[in-house]
């Protein structure tokens, strides 16, 4: 892969710390808005308040999101092809920053009943986010050598995960008080604060407009020549399609671990507190952790491991929130406690082990995709990882959703998401990281 990097821009790439630093930094700032509104708080009030508690309220929230990533989906490659082009990534991410952070503070006046209004403002935050990563994820190779991307998009997640613990202990006070509505413009407030340093600090590479077709046209005449030379990278159509499979499954656990903590094992907002700071601090390892296997040991083993211990930890779920089941059953006895204790305490190690791998498989994966990237199409070809990325997240939560609904238990639309990472290992191995 030496060729699409050349060897003077990746030596210097390699000093810019400073860089790394604010790059991540942007990480901690927008993690804010995926702890408090997609991960916890929204997601939980939406279901519990807006729409009242009913079982319909998962199909409604998986509507939401399947939505937002569909919207996202199809106008990611676009986008990132005419950033390629001309105007400069920077430019866009400020403008789906700005989109994020704003219909995040107008969550604040989401009532009791107000469903569309609800699930409007929650699309509209949710483009902004997700595609404002399209641009965020392409800065990674401008920013160090292709050896160093495991361990920086490592410390990206990393960076993440504990703005998601500085979050929730900013928002803890308003939590105990029950002034959930309050902690949506916060977590706004949070994004835009520490979003600022990317925006001041980082350049990004800019290209001199050599025609007047307009952008848009210049965008959809890229992506159309991507997609038929499409043929030309295999490799790469390999493990975007391994990725579009697997990580199906890990945005349908973050779109429904609150709802299904909440609704399923009656956890009270302390409880699920104590199991998202499980869940961020194990993350935080997990993210270096793994980012040094891939660097040391190759990407791809990395992410074998990594979606080995999501199919473990479905496992685990799934058989600990049976309270007829064998392996309940077996650790009340065992340590003399009760079955409703087992479950609860169950979740929590669940928790622990997808922590371990959450920000480890997204991070690894990303670190994998700018290797196998050609370095003059990086924009371009991140829009084509985000619509993979993105799109997948319309069927998985839509399924979980959906199965939830018609079965009226969310214990049966866990095994759905292992299908999810089986799939995506058996495509994975056929993809080369060297």
């Amino acid at each position: 892969m030496g060729n699409l990097y050349p060897k003077k821009i990746s030596k210097i790439r390699e000093l810019d710390k400073f860089k790394v630093f604010i790059w991540t930094l942007f990480d901690f700032a927008n993690t804010s808005y995926s702890i408090v509104v997609v991960t916890f708080l929204y997601a939980v009030y939406f279901k519990q308040t807006v729409v009242g508690g009913e079982p319909i309220g998962d199909f409604y929230w998986s509507i939401g999101t399947s939505l937002s990533m569909l919207i996202t989906a199809f106008i990611s490659p676009i986008l990132g092809a005419v950033a390629d082009h001309s105007v400069g990534k920077k430019r866009f991410l400020l403008l789906f920053t700005l989109l994020c952070i704003i219909s995040t503070s107008l969550l604040f006046y989401v009532q009791a009943g107000d469903i569309f209004l609800g699930i409007l403002l929650f699309v509209l935050a949710n483009i902004g986010f997700e595609a404002g990563l399209v641009f965020y994820d392409s800065f990674l190779p401008e920013i160090t050598a292709p050896k160093n991307f495991g361990r920086v998009s490592g410390y990206g997640f990393a960076m993440g995960y504990l703005g998601s613990l500085t979050t929730l202990a900013i928002v803890y006070p308003f939590i105990s008080k029950e002034m959930i509505k309050e902690t949506f413009p916060i977590a706004a407030l949070i994004f835009l604060v520490f979003s600022l340093p990317l925006f001041f600090f980082l350049k990004d590479t800019r290209k001199k407009r050599e025609s007047d077709e307009s952008f848009l046209m210049i965008g959809l005449s890229r992506v159309f020549n991507t997609i038929t030379n499409l043929k030309n990278y295999k490799n790469l159509s390999l493990f975007l399609l391994s990725f579009f499979i697997y990580i199906e499954g890990v945005n349908t656990v973050i779109f429904f671990s609150g709802n299904y903590a909440i609704t399923t094992l009656h956890f009270s907002l302390t409880q699920l507190i104590i199991f998202f700071i499980i869940v961020q601090s194990t993350a935080i390892v997990g993210s270096l952790l793994f980012g040094f296997i891939a660097d040391s040991h190759g990407q791809k083993k990395s992410l074998v491991i990594s979606l080995y211990v999501w199919i473990l930890t479905i496992l685990f779920a799934y058989l600990t929130s049976d309270q007829n089941g064998f392996l309940t059953k077996f650790f009340a006895e065992f340590f003399n406690t009760s079955i409703v204790d087992v479950e609860k305490n169950s979740f929590y190690v669940v928790g622990l082990l997808a922590g371990s791998v959450m920000g480890a498989t997204q991070s690894t994966s990303r670190s994998l995709m700018s290797k196998l990237t050609p370095f003059d199409k990086k924009t371009e070809f991140f829009g084509f990882y985000s619509f993979f990325g993105k799109s997948s997240a319309i069927i998985g939560p839509l399924v979980f959703g959906y199965v939830s609904y018609i079965s009226g238990t969310q214990r049966l639309a866990i095994l759905t998401i292992g299908i999810f990472f089986v799939l995506g290992i058996a495509v994975l191995r056929f993809v080369k990281d060297s």
